[in-house]
Protein backbone atom coordinates (compact mmCIF):
# COMPACT_ATOMS: atom_id res chain seq x y z
CA UNK A 1 0.00 0.00 0.00
CA UNK A 2 1.32 3.14 -1.13
CA UNK A 3 1.04 6.36 1.12
CA UNK A 4 0.09 9.35 -0.68
CA UNK A 5 1.27 12.92 0.08
CA UNK A 6 -1.11 15.34 1.65
CA UNK A 7 -1.92 18.20 0.24
CA UNK A 8 0.21 20.39 2.20
CA UNK A 9 3.15 18.51 1.48
CA UNK A 10 2.21 18.77 -2.67
CA UNK A 11 1.49 22.17 -2.02
CA UNK A 12 4.74 23.47 -0.65
CA UNK A 13 6.45 20.99 -3.47
CA UNK A 14 4.56 22.81 -6.07
CA UNK A 15 5.45 26.42 -4.52
CA UNK A 16 9.34 25.37 -3.90
CA UNK A 17 9.22 23.81 -8.00
CA UNK A 18 7.92 27.49 -8.76
CA UNK A 19 10.49 29.03 -7.46
CA UNK A 20 8.49 30.86 -4.57
CA UNK A 21 9.66 31.11 -1.11
CA UNK A 22 7.90 28.66 1.36
CA UNK A 23 5.75 30.30 4.18
CA UNK A 24 5.83 28.85 7.65
CA UNK A 25 2.50 27.78 9.92
CA UNK A 26 2.03 30.07 12.34
CA UNK A 27 4.06 33.09 10.85
CA UNK A 28 1.32 35.62 11.37
CA UNK A 29 0.34 35.12 14.97
CA UNK A 30 4.32 35.18 15.59
CA UNK A 31 4.34 38.47 14.41
CA UNK A 32 1.37 39.79 16.10
CA UNK A 33 2.38 38.02 19.46
CA UNK A 34 5.59 39.80 19.13
CA UNK A 35 4.20 43.16 17.88
CA UNK A 36 1.48 43.18 21.01
CA UNK A 37 4.23 42.44 23.74
CA UNK A 38 6.76 44.75 22.31
CA UNK A 39 4.25 47.51 23.15
CA UNK A 40 3.77 45.91 26.04
CA UNK A 41 7.11 45.86 27.71
CA UNK A 42 7.70 49.20 26.30
CA UNK A 43 5.38 50.81 28.55
CA UNK A 44 6.61 48.55 31.39
CA UNK A 45 9.79 49.58 30.72
CA UNK A 46 8.59 53.52 30.58
CA UNK A 47 6.75 53.66 33.67
CA UNK A 48 9.19 51.99 35.60
CA UNK A 49 11.80 53.90 34.94
CA UNK A 50 9.91 57.15 35.68
CA UNK A 51 8.82 55.30 39.04
CA UNK A 52 12.51 54.87 40.25
CA UNK A 53 13.44 58.52 38.94
CA UNK A 54 10.79 59.56 40.90
CA UNK A 55 11.36 57.99 43.59
CA UNK A 56 15.27 59.27 44.09
CA UNK A 57 14.10 62.71 42.87
CA UNK A 58 11.38 62.62 45.80
CA UNK A 59 14.06 61.42 48.44
CA UNK A 60 16.57 64.43 47.02
CA UNK A 61 13.63 67.17 46.72
CA UNK A 62 12.02 66.35 50.06
CA UNK A 63 14.98 66.00 52.46
CA UNK A 64 15.11 69.35 53.45
CA UNK A 65 11.78 70.49 54.29
CA UNK A 66 11.11 66.81 55.63
CA UNK A 67 14.19 67.35 58.01
CA UNK A 68 13.15 70.36 59.25
CA UNK A 69 9.62 69.85 59.98
CA UNK A 70 10.11 66.24 61.37
CA UNK A 71 13.60 65.91 62.10
CA UNK A 72 14.21 62.54 59.72
CA UNK A 73 15.27 63.27 56.06
CA UNK A 74 13.26 60.09 54.84
CA UNK A 75 10.13 61.18 55.76
CA UNK A 76 8.50 61.72 52.82
CA UNK A 77 10.78 59.46 50.48
CA UNK A 78 9.63 56.05 53.37
CA UNK A 79 5.95 57.27 52.47
CA UNK A 80 6.37 57.65 48.81
CA UNK A 81 8.10 54.06 48.63
CA UNK A 82 5.44 52.27 50.32
CA UNK A 83 2.61 54.31 48.17
CA UNK A 84 4.97 53.15 44.86
CA UNK A 85 5.34 49.50 46.07
CA UNK A 86 1.31 49.33 47.07
CA UNK A 87 0.92 51.53 43.86
CA UNK A 88 2.69 48.20 41.26
CA UNK A 89 1.69 45.52 43.07
CA UNK A 90 -1.93 47.06 42.07
CA UNK A 91 -0.62 47.89 38.63
CA UNK A 92 -0.10 44.10 37.96
CA UNK A 93 -2.59 42.81 39.56
CA UNK A 94 -4.84 44.91 36.67
CA UNK A 95 -2.80 44.20 33.67
CA UNK A 96 -3.64 40.71 34.89
CA UNK A 97 -7.41 41.36 34.53
CA UNK A 98 -8.98 41.64 31.12
CA UNK A 99 -9.96 44.79 30.99
CA UNK A 100 -13.30 44.53 29.79
CA UNK A 101 -14.31 43.08 33.25
CA UNK A 102 -13.97 46.84 34.21
CA UNK A 103 -16.79 48.29 32.28
CA UNK A 104 -19.12 46.37 35.27
CA UNK A 105 -16.55 48.90 38.20
CA UNK A 106 -17.90 52.79 36.36
CA UNK A 107 -21.04 53.66 37.04
CA UNK A 108 -20.49 52.01 41.37
CA UNK A 109 -16.77 53.54 41.23
CA UNK A 110 -18.11 56.97 39.94
CA UNK A 111 -20.91 57.22 42.53
CA UNK A 112 -18.59 56.73 45.28
CA UNK A 113 -16.25 59.44 43.99
CA UNK A 114 -19.55 61.37 44.20
CA UNK A 115 -20.15 60.55 47.44
CA UNK A 116 -16.56 61.44 48.23
CA UNK A 117 -16.57 64.39 46.99
CA UNK A 118 -19.76 65.60 48.27
CA UNK A 119 -18.30 64.48 51.86
CA UNK A 120 -15.37 66.65 51.08
CA UNK A 121 -17.34 69.95 50.07
CA UNK A 122 -19.93 69.84 53.23
CA UNK A 123 -18.03 67.05 56.43
CA UNK A 124 -16.41 69.50 58.61
CA UNK A 125 -14.06 66.28 58.81
CA UNK A 126 -12.71 66.58 55.37
CA UNK A 127 -8.74 67.18 55.54
CA UNK A 128 -7.71 70.94 54.32
CA UNK A 129 -4.21 72.04 53.80
CA UNK A 130 -2.88 75.03 51.60
CA UNK A 131 -6.36 76.32 51.15
CA UNK A 132 -8.40 73.57 49.67
CA UNK A 133 -10.25 70.91 50.98
CA UNK A 134 -9.48 67.89 49.14
CA UNK A 135 -8.98 65.34 51.33
CA UNK A 136 -10.38 62.25 53.65
CA UNK A 137 -8.81 60.46 56.30
CA UNK A 138 -8.87 57.01 57.04
CA UNK A 139 -6.42 56.32 58.86
CA UNK A 140 -3.40 58.29 61.23
CA UNK A 141 -1.54 60.00 58.62
CA UNK A 142 -3.15 58.42 55.61
CA UNK A 143 -5.83 60.20 53.89
CA UNK A 144 -7.31 59.85 49.98
CA UNK A 145 -8.51 62.37 47.75
CA UNK A 146 -11.86 61.07 46.21
CA UNK A 147 -11.07 63.37 42.86
CA UNK A 148 -8.28 60.98 42.09
CA UNK A 149 -10.73 58.53 41.99
CA UNK A 150 -13.03 60.46 40.05
CA UNK A 151 -11.25 60.97 37.32
CA UNK A 152 -11.10 56.53 36.97
CA UNK A 153 -14.68 56.62 37.65
CA UNK A 154 -15.61 58.93 34.63
CA UNK A 155 -13.14 57.31 32.20
CA UNK A 156 -14.66 53.91 32.78
CA UNK A 157 -18.39 55.17 32.77
CA UNK A 158 -17.48 57.22 29.60
CA UNK A 159 -15.87 54.82 27.60
CA UNK A 160 -18.19 51.96 28.39
CA UNK A 161 -21.30 54.51 27.50
CA UNK A 162 -19.70 55.37 24.32
CA UNK A 163 -18.87 51.51 23.65
CA UNK A 164 -22.36 50.98 24.07
CA UNK A 165 -23.56 53.74 21.79
CA UNK A 166 -21.02 52.60 19.28
CA UNK A 167 -23.82 52.83 16.30
CA UNK A 168 -25.88 55.96 17.90
CA UNK A 169 -22.51 58.28 17.68
CA UNK A 170 -23.51 59.76 14.71
CA UNK A 171 -26.49 61.65 16.66
CA UNK A 172 -25.19 64.48 18.62
CA UNK A 173 -27.63 63.58 21.84
CA UNK A 174 -26.46 59.80 21.72
CA UNK A 175 -22.70 61.70 21.72
CA UNK A 176 -22.98 64.07 24.48
CA UNK A 177 -25.93 62.64 26.62
CA UNK A 178 -24.71 61.32 29.81
CA UNK A 179 -20.96 62.08 29.07
CA UNK A 180 -21.35 65.67 29.14
CA UNK A 181 -23.94 66.78 31.85
CA UNK A 182 -22.09 63.65 34.39
CA UNK A 183 -18.49 65.73 33.44
CA UNK A 184 -20.26 69.41 34.24
CA UNK A 185 -21.70 67.73 37.52
CA UNK A 186 -18.54 66.42 38.28
CA UNK A 187 -16.25 69.08 37.42
CA UNK A 188 -18.55 71.29 39.59
CA UNK A 189 -17.70 69.57 42.60
CA UNK A 190 -14.00 69.29 41.89
CA UNK A 191 -14.47 72.71 41.67
CA UNK A 192 -16.02 73.44 44.88
CA UNK A 193 -13.15 72.32 46.84
CA UNK A 194 -11.64 74.27 44.85
CA UNK A 195 -9.02 72.53 42.76
CA UNK A 196 -8.43 74.15 39.44
CA UNK A 197 -6.22 71.76 37.94
CA UNK A 198 -8.17 68.45 38.63
CA UNK A 199 -11.65 70.33 36.96
CA UNK A 200 -8.83 70.97 33.94
CA UNK A 201 -8.17 67.36 33.91
CA UNK A 202 -12.04 66.01 34.60
CA UNK A 203 -12.59 68.00 31.32
CA UNK A 204 -9.97 66.85 29.41
CA UNK A 205 -10.77 63.22 29.71
CA UNK A 206 -14.36 63.63 28.68
CA UNK A 207 -12.84 65.80 25.96
CA UNK A 208 -10.40 63.27 25.29
CA UNK A 209 -12.96 60.40 24.83
CA UNK A 210 -15.05 62.73 22.63
CA UNK A 211 -12.62 63.38 19.96
CA UNK A 212 -11.93 59.40 20.26
CA UNK A 213 -15.92 58.89 19.73
CA UNK A 214 -15.31 61.07 16.25
CA UNK A 215 -17.24 63.76 17.36
CA UNK A 216 -17.69 66.78 14.71
CA UNK A 217 -14.96 69.47 14.79
CA UNK A 218 -17.37 72.24 14.60
CA UNK A 219 -18.99 70.93 17.91
CA UNK A 220 -15.23 69.98 19.70
CA UNK A 221 -14.37 73.78 19.10
CA UNK A 222 -17.44 75.13 20.34
CA UNK A 223 -17.39 72.72 23.40
CA UNK A 224 -13.35 74.40 23.89
CA UNK A 225 -14.37 77.59 23.06
CA UNK A 226 -17.01 77.23 26.41
CA UNK A 227 -14.61 75.56 28.48
CA UNK A 228 -12.08 78.07 28.02
CA UNK A 229 -14.85 81.26 28.83
CA UNK A 230 -15.98 78.96 31.79
CA UNK A 231 -12.42 78.41 33.05
CA UNK A 232 -11.43 82.20 32.74
CA UNK A 233 -14.83 83.06 34.76
CA UNK A 234 -13.30 80.95 37.00
CA UNK A 235 -10.18 81.73 37.60
CA UNK A 236 -11.65 85.81 37.81
CA UNK A 237 -14.10 84.92 40.56
CA UNK A 238 -11.73 84.19 42.85
CA UNK A 239 -9.49 86.88 44.35
CA UNK A 240 -6.57 84.42 44.86
CA UNK A 241 -6.63 82.60 41.63
CA UNK A 242 -7.02 86.24 39.81
CA UNK A 243 -4.00 87.08 41.38
CA UNK A 244 -1.90 83.65 40.50
CA UNK A 245 -3.41 84.91 36.52
CA UNK A 246 -1.98 88.32 37.11
CA UNK A 247 1.12 87.02 38.51
CA UNK A 248 1.89 84.17 35.56
CA UNK A 249 1.28 87.00 32.99
CA UNK A 250 4.35 89.25 34.96
CA UNK A 251 5.84 87.63 37.82
CA UNK A 252 8.64 90.27 38.24
CA UNK A 253 5.57 92.34 39.23
CA UNK A 254 5.19 90.74 42.96
CA UNK A 255 8.40 88.89 42.99
CA UNK A 256 8.23 87.91 46.84
CA UNK A 257 4.78 86.86 46.97
CA UNK A 258 2.39 86.09 43.95
CA UNK A 259 5.74 85.51 41.32
CA UNK A 260 8.11 84.19 43.88
CA UNK A 261 7.11 80.40 42.98
CA UNK A 262 7.72 81.04 39.37
CA UNK A 263 10.89 82.92 39.49
CA UNK A 264 12.12 80.03 42.09
CA UNK A 265 11.23 77.91 39.19
CA UNK A 266 12.88 79.29 36.67
CA UNK A 267 15.97 80.16 38.71
CA UNK A 268 16.11 76.74 39.37
CA UNK A 269 16.26 75.63 35.72
CA UNK A 270 18.43 78.16 34.27
CA UNK A 271 21.02 77.10 37.52
CA UNK A 272 20.98 73.66 36.07
CA UNK A 273 22.50 74.20 32.95
CA UNK A 274 23.07 71.21 30.21
CA UNK A 275 24.20 68.74 32.70
CA UNK A 276 22.84 69.95 36.02
CA UNK A 277 24.75 70.70 39.37
CA UNK A 278 24.76 66.76 40.82
CA UNK A 279 22.36 64.59 41.83
CA UNK A 280 21.39 66.04 45.69
CA UNK A 281 23.23 69.36 44.95
CA UNK A 282 20.30 71.81 44.19
CA UNK A 283 20.12 75.13 46.38
CA UNK A 284 16.91 76.15 45.56
CA UNK A 285 15.51 73.45 47.17
CA UNK A 286 16.32 74.56 50.65
CA UNK A 287 13.22 76.66 51.04
CA UNK A 288 13.29 78.30 47.87
CA UNK A 289 10.94 76.93 45.58
CA UNK A 290 7.83 76.05 47.67
CA UNK A 291 6.42 72.35 46.78
CA UNK A 292 9.64 71.39 45.48
CA UNK A 293 8.79 67.17 45.66
CA UNK A 294 4.92 67.79 44.24
CA UNK A 295 4.12 70.40 41.98
CA UNK A 296 7.48 71.41 41.45
CA UNK A 297 10.18 68.59 41.15
CA UNK A 298 10.44 69.17 37.36
CA UNK A 299 12.54 72.52 38.42
CA UNK A 300 14.94 70.63 41.08
CA UNK A 301 15.54 67.98 38.00
CA UNK A 302 16.12 70.60 35.63
CA UNK A 303 18.76 71.95 38.42
CA UNK A 304 20.22 68.62 39.41
CA UNK A 305 20.27 67.06 35.99
CA UNK A 306 20.36 70.28 34.01
CA UNK A 307 18.67 70.43 30.22
CA UNK A 308 19.43 66.25 29.67
CA UNK A 309 17.41 64.91 32.30
CA UNK A 310 14.78 67.41 31.68
CA UNK A 311 14.55 65.96 27.94
CA UNK A 312 15.06 62.60 28.95
CA UNK A 313 11.42 62.68 31.03
CA UNK A 314 9.85 64.49 27.95
CA UNK A 315 10.98 61.67 25.86
CA UNK A 316 9.77 59.25 27.96
CA UNK A 317 6.43 60.78 28.21
CA UNK A 318 6.32 60.91 24.42
CA UNK A 319 6.83 57.01 24.61
CA UNK A 320 3.77 56.96 26.61
CA UNK A 321 2.12 58.73 24.35
CA UNK A 322 3.08 56.55 21.22
CA UNK A 323 2.90 53.52 22.86
CA UNK A 324 -0.60 54.24 24.21
CA UNK A 325 -1.90 55.79 20.93
CA UNK A 326 -0.64 52.36 19.43
CA UNK A 327 -2.34 50.35 22.03
CA UNK A 328 -5.93 52.46 21.46
CA UNK A 329 -5.59 51.95 17.52
CA UNK A 330 -4.91 48.38 17.72
CA UNK A 331 -7.21 47.52 20.50
CA UNK A 332 -9.66 44.77 20.03
CA UNK A 333 -13.34 46.27 20.47
CA UNK A 334 -14.60 50.16 20.88
CA UNK A 335 -14.17 49.66 25.09
CA UNK A 336 -10.55 49.42 24.87
CA UNK A 337 -9.95 51.59 22.55
CA UNK A 338 -11.57 54.51 24.84
CA UNK A 339 -10.10 52.86 27.83
CA UNK A 340 -6.29 53.25 26.41
CA UNK A 341 -7.05 56.48 24.73
CA UNK A 342 -8.56 58.11 27.84
CA UNK A 343 -6.01 57.08 30.03
CA UNK A 344 -3.19 58.34 27.27
CA UNK A 345 -4.62 61.61 27.34
CA UNK A 346 -5.10 61.86 31.27
CA UNK A 347 -1.26 61.00 31.34
CA UNK A 348 -0.09 63.25 29.02
CA UNK A 349 -1.97 65.81 29.67
CA UNK A 350 -0.97 65.43 33.59
CA UNK A 351 2.55 66.09 32.40
CA UNK A 352 1.98 69.11 30.12
CA UNK A 353 -0.29 71.12 32.44
CA UNK A 354 2.93 70.27 35.30
CA UNK A 355 5.65 71.12 32.96
CA UNK A 356 4.29 73.96 31.59
CA UNK A 357 3.44 75.85 34.69
CA UNK A 358 6.99 74.84 36.23
CA UNK A 359 8.38 76.48 32.48
CA UNK A 360 6.34 79.10 32.48
CA UNK A 361 4.05 78.92 29.67
CA UNK A 362 0.90 78.08 31.78
CA UNK A 363 -0.52 79.27 34.36
CA UNK A 364 0.20 77.17 38.36
CA UNK A 365 -2.79 75.01 38.71
CA UNK A 366 -1.18 72.56 41.35
CA UNK A 367 -1.31 69.57 39.47
CA UNK A 368 1.62 66.95 40.28
CA UNK A 369 3.99 65.24 37.55
CA UNK A 370 2.36 62.10 36.85
CA UNK A 371 4.31 58.59 38.04
CA UNK A 372 7.45 61.11 39.53
CA UNK A 373 6.02 63.67 42.16
CA UNK A 374 5.21 62.74 45.87
CA UNK A 375 1.84 61.59 46.12
CA UNK A 376 -0.67 58.82 47.63
CA UNK A 377 -3.85 58.90 46.00
CA UNK A 378 -3.04 59.92 42.88
CA UNK A 379 0.07 57.55 42.85
CA UNK A 380 -1.99 54.44 43.54
CA UNK A 381 -4.89 55.26 41.01
CA UNK A 382 -2.67 56.40 38.17
CA UNK A 383 -0.80 52.97 38.47
CA UNK A 384 -3.93 51.02 38.39
CA UNK A 385 -5.19 52.75 35.14
CA UNK A 386 -1.49 52.16 33.63
CA UNK A 387 -2.41 48.62 34.70
CA UNK A 388 -5.45 48.45 32.17
CA UNK A 389 -3.86 50.17 29.80
CA UNK A 390 -1.21 47.30 30.21
CA UNK A 391 -3.51 44.80 29.56
CA UNK A 392 -4.79 46.48 26.42
CA UNK A 393 -1.63 46.56 24.99
CA UNK A 394 -1.07 43.22 25.95
CA UNK A 395 -4.57 41.95 23.37
CA UNK A 396 -3.95 44.59 20.75
CA UNK A 397 -4.55 43.29 17.33
CA UNK A 398 -2.03 43.01 14.78
CA UNK A 399 -3.12 43.76 11.32
CA UNK A 400 -1.07 42.37 8.48
CA UNK A 401 -0.52 44.84 5.41
CA UNK A 402 -2.89 44.31 2.38
CA UNK A 403 -1.26 41.25 -0.31
CA UNK A 404 0.60 42.39 -2.64
CA UNK A 405 0.10 40.23 -6.16
CA UNK A 406 3.70 39.13 -7.11
CA UNK A 407 4.88 38.82 -10.44
CA UNK A 408 6.75 36.11 -11.72
CA UNK A 409 10.11 37.14 -14.29
CA UNK A 410 10.42 34.91 -17.07
CA UNK A 411 13.33 32.71 -16.04
CA UNK A 412 11.41 31.42 -13.40
CA UNK A 413 8.84 30.15 -15.80
CA UNK A 414 10.98 27.69 -17.79
CA UNK A 415 10.05 24.74 -15.30
CA UNK A 416 6.49 25.13 -16.07
CA UNK A 417 3.87 23.77 -18.88
CA UNK A 418 2.87 25.91 -21.24
CA UNK A 419 -0.62 25.61 -22.26
CA UNK A 420 -1.97 24.58 -25.21
CA UNK A 421 -2.73 27.19 -28.29
CA UNK A 422 -5.84 28.12 -29.00
CA UNK A 423 -7.81 26.21 -31.81
CA UNK A 424 -8.25 27.96 -35.05
CA UNK A 425 -11.17 27.96 -36.38
CA UNK A 426 -12.56 25.63 -39.11
CA UNK A 427 -12.04 27.17 -43.11
CA UNK A 428 -14.30 25.90 -46.00
CA UNK A 429 -12.18 24.45 -48.83
CA UNK A 430 -14.20 24.07 -52.53
CA UNK A 431 -15.17 20.48 -52.24
CA UNK A 432 -13.92 18.91 -55.93
CA UNK A 433 -16.60 17.16 -57.94
CA UNK A 434 -14.71 13.77 -57.49
CA UNK A 435 -15.25 13.91 -53.99
CA UNK A 436 -10.73 12.32 -53.37
CA UNK A 437 -10.94 15.69 -50.78
CA UNK A 438 -12.30 15.73 -47.50
CA UNK A 439 -15.12 18.36 -46.63
CA UNK A 440 -12.82 20.79 -44.69
CA UNK A 441 -9.44 20.95 -44.52
CA UNK A 442 -7.42 21.03 -40.60
CA UNK A 443 -10.20 18.52 -39.42
CA UNK A 444 -8.25 15.39 -38.15
CA UNK A 445 -10.28 12.12 -38.25
CA UNK A 446 -12.93 13.79 -40.78
CA UNK A 447 -14.35 10.83 -43.06
CA UNK A 448 -13.47 11.65 -46.72
CA UNK A 449 -16.16 11.41 -49.08
CA UNK A 450 -17.72 8.21 -50.32
CA UNK A 451 -16.81 7.86 -54.28
CA UNK A 452 -20.10 7.56 -56.72
CA UNK A 453 -21.20 4.60 -57.92
CA UNK A 454 -19.25 2.88 -60.77
CA UNK A 455 -16.37 4.44 -59.30
CA UNK A 456 -13.51 2.68 -57.53
CA UNK A 457 -11.25 3.81 -54.75
CA UNK A 458 -7.47 4.26 -55.15
CA UNK A 459 -5.32 2.06 -54.30
CA UNK A 460 -2.60 3.50 -51.31
CA UNK A 461 0.71 3.40 -52.12
CA UNK A 462 2.55 0.68 -51.39
CA UNK A 463 5.63 2.04 -50.11
CA UNK A 464 5.17 5.63 -49.03
CA UNK A 465 7.64 8.10 -48.79
CA UNK A 466 10.45 7.88 -46.10
CA UNK A 467 10.85 3.65 -47.02
CA UNK A 468 8.97 2.37 -44.35
CA UNK A 469 6.74 -0.34 -45.35
CA UNK A 470 3.01 0.18 -44.06
CA UNK A 471 1.61 -2.60 -41.99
Amino acid sequence: MVALPSRETAASRTTAAAGMPRVRRGGDSARRGLAAWSNYYLLLAVVGTLLAFGVIMVLSASSPTAYASTGDSYTVFKRQAIWVVVGLVVMMVCSRIDYRRWRRLGVPLLALAFLGLVYVAVHPAAVSSGGSTRWIAILPGVSIQPSEFAKLGLLLFAADVLARKHRLLGDVRHLLVPVLPVTVLLAGLVMAQPDLGTTLLVCSIAFGLLFIAGTPLPLLTLMGTFGLVGGLGLIMSADYRRRRLFSFLDPAADPQHNGWQILQGRFALGSGGLLGVGLGASRQKWSYVPNAHTDFIFAIIGEELGLVGTLAILMLFAAIAYAGIRAARNAPDAFGRYLAGGITVWIVVQALVNIGAVVGVLPITGVPLPLVSAGGSSMLVLLAAVGMLLNVAKREVWRPPAPVKATMAPADRRGRRRPAPAARPARAVPRPPDGSLREEAGLSGARARRPAAGQRRPAPPKHPPGGLRNR
